[in-house]
């Protein structure tokens, strides 16, 4: 089979989008597309029509046709074939088979006709991997993403500090009486971070006031040499003196980088701990917990010298079998014997101003009354289709689940589906043919529910089904209840953050 070009054409033979895949001109493509209807037999069902040159095979798509034009020496059941995995692509993307929907779409149809066709001959794909070859989902990206967000929260962090050790050095000078010294700007803080650290500082909230004699007297030279820097350094300076000392930037398009790098609470303590915990699950459909794993972490994070020295006190109320495992420089005697997490040399201190695990730990289970959230999914075939009943009850009633989204498949090509019963609320996503059920909280109060909806498929059409919630409650029940400092036993102020997040959550 060779193809020598697939397109998307009125029923007057005016192209739409069309992909050539052979070497040919635009007038070419034109002229045997406007050749077309004139081809075709009024009154005579078929599926192709052929010239002196080449064949037409067509498929009618409401007003318009989806028309492959190819060789006369192909295969024509190839070619009916590839017909069919055309004309389910273009729904893929276009939500009414109409003339400005298939040119608002005319990128996305060209990508996917690339999958289908390469060089004039089909590839072995389905509709599912063109999906995912279109959408070029990349792990690699997302781990980039990730570090790239934590250097620059770090890096708008020492920012702060220097900032407030600079403002605190000229208020120090003013009280004496002293001249106020002119530091360097941010010079010897651009060293740092090449200068992209300063351009950052202009969306951060809560920066400290300062003048702008300190941005413009020299700093390193190479600061200086920074040309286009030193015009959004003084529009930086300009801004903190227009506005004052509290700054919260909202313009530009730089709001929704701001949100992804806010700073943590302003409440947070100089002694900081986050219980994290992350879930995978594995269900199967006609019920049984094929595997379960909850890993756990306890983060701190110290910022003031003074409470270097410090042990925590771990509140276990677990009764479902944790494996615990404790940081290597953690004294696991005291741990076992008192639940207290302290350091194997008492007169260390805990590292400054960086996050550290001081304990951990893994539950593995197949018990299916450990589940959180169990879903049920009843599919039973109708004579319009299917009719389908999905049921979540909450197991474990101490947790508060937040922005519960359960993603259920559903038959391309077919419409949207008919909603009946519903707690929550749905969305339906035509293009990745998915029904999204949405509940902003599930808790003790709201522990049950279900929804019922209609469409054309098979049972097995609905599975996978995934899972996805946030929890600002731990599942297995781990807290740190007091910190104290090694000498004197005297209580330590502490802030604490808890979470517990869905890594992998699937009925299968």
């Amino acid at each position: 089979m060779v193809l020598l070009a697939a397109a998307v054409c009125t029923k007057a033979g005016k192209a739409i989008v069309s992909r050539q895949f052979v070497e040919m001109t635009r007038t070419r493509i034109e002229g045997l597309l406007a050749a077309f209807p004139k081809l075709m037999n009024t009154g005579k069902q078929h599926t192709f029509v052929e010239t002196d040159s080449v064949r037409y095979v067509y498929q009618p798509l409401e007003k318009l046709y989806m028309v492959l034009i190819t060789t006369k020496n192909s295969n024509i059941l190839e070619d009916l074939e590839t017909l069919r995995l055309f004309s389910r692509v273009i729904p893929e993307y276009c939500r009414v088979l109409e003339e400005s929907e298939i040119s608002e779409h005319c990128f996305d149809l060209i990508f996917a006709f690339d999958e289908i066709v390469a060089l004039g001959y089909r590839e072995n794909v389905n509709l599912a991997q063109i999906r995912t070859f279109t959408e070029m989902d990349s792990h690699e990206e997302k781990v980039f993403r990730a570090v790239r967000e934590t250097q620059e929260r770090e890096a708008k962090a020492e920012m702060r500090r220097k900032a407030k050790e600079l403002q605190q050095a000229r208020r120090d000078a003013e009280r004496s009486g002293k001249k106020v010294p002119a530091f360097g700007g941010f010079g010897n803080v651009s060293s740092m971070s090449s200068g992209s650290l300063i351009t950052d500082t202009i969306v951060e909230p809560e920066k400290p006031k300062i003048t702008p004699t300190p941005v413009r007297s020299s700093g390193s030279s190479k600061a200086l040499k920074l040309g286009a820097k030193g015009k959004e350094v003084e529009n930086f300076v300009d801004q903190l003196k227009s506005e004052g000392e509290t700054i919260i930037s909202t313009s530009g398009k730089r709001g929704s980088d701001v949100s992804k790098v806010l700073p943590p609470p302003v409440n947070m303590e100089s002694v900081h701990l986050r219980v994290e915990e992350k879930i995978s699950l594995a269900c199967g459909r006609d019920g049984g917990l094929q595997n379960m794993e909850v890993l756990g972490m306890v983060t701190l994070r110290v910022t003031d010298e003074k409470n270097g020295r410090i042990r925590l006190v771990i509140n276990n109320n677990d009764n479902k079998g944790l494996q615990l495992q404790t940081h290597p420089n953690v004294d696991k005697k005291l741990f076992t014997a008192d639940s207290v997490i302290g350091l194997k040399n008492p007169e260390k201190s805990f590292p400054l101003n960086s996050d550290v695990g001081v304990l951990k730990w893994r539950l593995q289970t197949t018990d299916e009354s450990l589940i959180p959230l169990t879903i049920n999914c009843w599919p039973s075939e109708s004579g319009s289709g299917c009719d389908v009943n999905i049921e979540y009850e909450l197991q474990e009633e101490n947790l508060e689940l937040n922005d519960v989204v359960i993603s259920i498949p559903v038959p391309s090509g077919v419409g949207a589906p008919v909603i009946g019963d519903l707690d929550g609320e749905y969305k339906h996503d035509g293009r990745r043919n998915i029904l999204e059920w949405c509940l902003p909280v599930i808790d003790a109060n709201n522990k049950t529910g279900s929804l019922e909806f209609s469409i054309a498929g098979q049972p097995n059409d609905f599975f996978p089904i995934n899972v996805s919630f946030v929890s600002k409650r731990s599942y297995c029940d781990i807290q740190v209840t007091k910190v104290s400092h090694v000498d004197g036993d005297s209580s330590v102020r502490f802030s604490t953050e808890t979470s517990f997040v869905v890594d992998k959550y699937v009925i299968e």
